[in-house]
Formats: C-alpha cells, structure tokens, sequence
C-alpha cells in the first residue's frame, strides 16, 4: 500500500470517527462551545481583571438586550477612552499598569513603568539573531516561535513566583512589538526581496509610536496615526476570561506550565480567522463590496447584495457578513463605537471619507438585513464588533495586512499576563479539567491476524 493510499485511507476514517449525532449533545445537555441555549457563556470561573457586558438576564425570561459595556479592573473604558481624547494623551501603557496592578498609577508610578517599558524593548543579540532566522509567511507564527525562543535565553523561565510572573509579563509586553516589527522587515526581505529595515526601539516613544516608527520609519506617520492605534491597543487590551485566546492561557497556566509556552498557546488560539483574524476578514469584503456595488450611497442596492452573501449566493457563500455579531454584545459593541469616532477623523485626514460613509452604510444595512434574514431564528440583537472598524483604520495607517492580527496580540498580551497571573494566585485555583461524555459503542478487540479491511 502506498503513502497515498494510506493516508487516503485515514482521511476517510474521519467522515466516520468524527461523527456525532447531534440529538447526543441535546439528550446529555451538552454545553456545546461552553454556550448555554440562549448562547450566553457557561460559568467557569471568576475574576476581578475585565468584564464584557452585552446583556441583562431577566428573572424566568429571556436575555435583554442592552449597550455594550467593556470593563478593565472595575473601570468603564469608555471613561479611559474619553479622558485619553481629552487630554491628548497615549494610554496604552497606562492601561497595562491597571490590567496588572489592579488599579491606576499616579503620575510618578506611570513615568517609572514608561521607563521600564523602554528598557525591556530591545532585545538580547542572541534572540535577534535567531528571530531574523526564522522563517514564514504568517507573523502570528513567527512570534509564536519567538516567544519560545525567549523561554531558551530566560535563566529563570519555569520560575513562577508572583515577582518572576510580573517581570516575564513586563519583558514579554515591551518586546511584542519589536519582535512583531523585525518578523515583518525578515519576511518582507525574505519572500519580496526588500531591504531588511532593522531599527533600534526608541526610549522617548510610547508604545504605539515606537511600532510605527520600528515598522515604517520616521516620518512615515502622523499624530493622528499614532494615537488612533494606541486607542486600538487599549481597546483589545483584554476582553475578560472567556474569550479563546484567554480561556487558553488560563487554561494551560492551571497547569502550572511555564509562561512562554502558555503564550504560544494563546497566539495560536487568536490566530484563528473566528478570533484574532477576523479583521483580515472584514477588509477582504469590504475591498470586495467596493467592487460589487456601483452605488456606494445606494441602500437598496447595497441590501440586496448583503441578502445574497446571507444566502450564500455572493461573495465568499459563506452566509456570513464579516464584523457583524458577536458572542456577548447585542446592541452595540463599545469597542467599535470608540474606534469608529476616531476612524472618521482618520478617513477626513487620509482623504478617505467617501469609503468610510460607504462602511458605516455597510454596517447599518448589514444589522438590518442581517435581523430580517434571520427572523425567529435568531434569539438576540446583532451589532457590529470592532473587527468591523479595525482593518479599515490599519489600512489608513498604512500598515500592511501581514501585522494586522498581530497588532491584536501586541495588545491582547497584557490582558493575557494578567489573567496568568491571577490563574496562578487565587486560593482556590486548581487545574481546569471539563468532562467529555464518550458516546461509542464498546468493541472487542480483534486479533491481528483476523483483521480485514475493503
């Protein structure tokens, strides 16, 4: 038999052995994804670090639909969000100190930590070095490697201690977007034959600021570019304990594994196209509606095309409208309502109004279609996520596609650190271990000699 032949032979065994009858999952009560039936979240656990707030439960009723609320250590970031535009100040870093910490740091406390932020940034030769070896077209990967990498040149990498856990977490923060940047220059010049643009970090920068000027070069951004991806940062700086990439890290830290293969874990939880990718998805249909409808301002045109992508008629036939829904918040995610603010200011800036009317058009027509199509179908209200406005403000920004989904993690990683170390510092922790029922039937085992097979 040939490896062909073998192999074809294992992949048909799939069509048999991964199949479960759905009326199972109904009869054993199956919390199928951890959803519960009106699709809200099963309790696994607790914490004091985020919480993501889409709906009110009524008493022997169903879920109410309410406006999104993102929560960090007790605070509303709408308030983090407005005082930042406020004050015209970067905030990202400060947000790290309370994910961390638990509370905000005074002025003197926040100067210290930007200090330590910049002296972690750059990175050990040795670990250069064998980042610019590596060797692929997906970023998200090459960081996954790297981060393992870090584990080989940390002296005390199993340590974890609750001092050990902060100063991994404040390396791993301040060193993401180098990494990130010098994964992009290695690719570009190895796959496209560009120059290799190795730029030093800079201390006097925020974090925001140093990757674009790490990614692009000096004066190859604006104000305005800077601080509207410093408001990304803060906005996906975490997203509570349920979301996959950090149901990951706390599952893999109840472990008690150390902290760098914990975080692979979790870049390759967010790398997935339903979770950190989806902005990728977004910018692909909307560079795609732009070619599809000849009338950007015309709503009928525009809802008929979005009811045959529902149909699966149009565009990719996944039935799908990319950025429109999301696992918690119904009438609106706050994420992608503060993003979408700043996003107008960025198109007017980049001359880039008309496609960003054409956008928000998509998004209230998408909802719309998107509730009428699914009619008693659907048991709760849709709203855009921040997936929708993310891509596009990228692209503003003039970052290429490749960083997209690492950007999330370049943010995402604070939040992640956080629930680390509150997984491994609760009294009441213990290893995460849910139960799968086994549903097959009993066989014999048959010698070898008897065997056969068609």
């Amino acid at each position: 038999m040939s490896t062909d032949d073998i192999i074809k032979k294992l992949t048909d065994s799939i069509k048999v052995t991964s199949h479960i009858d759905n009326e199972l999952f109904i009869k054993y009560n199956v919390k199928r994804g951890l959803r519960n039936e009106d699709h809200s979240g099963v309790l696994v656990g607790l914490t004091t670090i985020g919480d993501v707030v889409g709906y009110e439960r009524q008493e022997g009723g169903p879920l109410k639909a309410i406006p999104g609320k993102l929560i960090y250590r007790g605070i509303d970031v709408e308030d983090i969000a407005e005082s930042l535009q406020k004050t015209h100040r970067f905030g990202f870093e400060e947000t790290v100190f309370l994910l961390l910490a638990g509370y905000l740091p005074s002025k003197e406390e926040l100067e210290s930590f930007n200090e330590l932020i910049s002296e972690q940034r750059r990175i050990e030769d040795m670990s250069k070095f064998s980042i610019l070896q590596l060797q692929g077209h997906d970023i998200m990967n090459i960081l996954a490697r790297s981060v393992m990498i870090m584990y080989t040149f940390d002296e005390d990498a199993d340590n974890t201690s609750r001092e050990n856990l902060m100063k991994q977490a404040v390396s791993l923060i301040a060193k993401f977007p180098t990494i990130i940047a010098y994964a992009y220059h290695s690719m570009r010049h190895t796959y496209q034959g560009r120059t290799m643009a190795i730029r030093h970090p800079k201390d006097n920068l925020s974090i925001a600021e140093n990757f674009l000027y790490m990614l692009k070069g000096p004066d190859n951004y604006t104000e305005l570019d800077a601080r509207i991806l410093d408001m990304a940062l803060v906005l996906h700086a975490d997203h509570g304990g349920g979301n996959n990439s950090t149901f990951t890290i706390r599952v893999t830290s109840s472990s008690g594994t150390d902290t760098y293969s914990s975080v692979t874990a979790a870049i390759g939880s967010l790398k997935g196209p339903l979770h950190g990718g989806a902005n990728l998805k977004v910018i692909d249909m909307f560079n795609h509606l732009k070619e599809a409808i000849s009338d950007w301002s015309n709503e009928t045109e525009i809802k008929e095309y979005l009811l045959k992508m529902l149909r699966k008629e149009a565009y990719n036939r996944t039935g799908l409208i990319y950025g429109i829904g999301h696992a918690v918040y119904t009438i609106s995610d706050p994420r992608a309502e503060i993003l979408k603010v700043m996003a107008r200011d960025l198109a007017k800036e980049k001359g880039r109004e008309d496609e960003f009317a054409f956008l928000e058009l998509i998004e209230k027509l998408g909802v719309e279609t998107f509730m009428e199509f699914k009619g008693n179908n659907v048991n709760k209200r849709v709203c855009a996520n921040v997936d929708f406005y993310s891509g596009f403000v990228y692209e503003m920004i003039g970052l290429p596609k490749e960083v997209f989904t690492p950007i999330f993690a370049m943010a995402r990683i604070a939040g992640w650190m956080a629930h680390r170390i509150e997984e491994l510092n609760f009294d009441s922790k213990r290893i995460i271990r849910p139960a799968y029922k086994n549903v097959a039937d009993r066989k014999d085992y048959v010698e070898l000699e008897q065997r056969s097979r068609k």
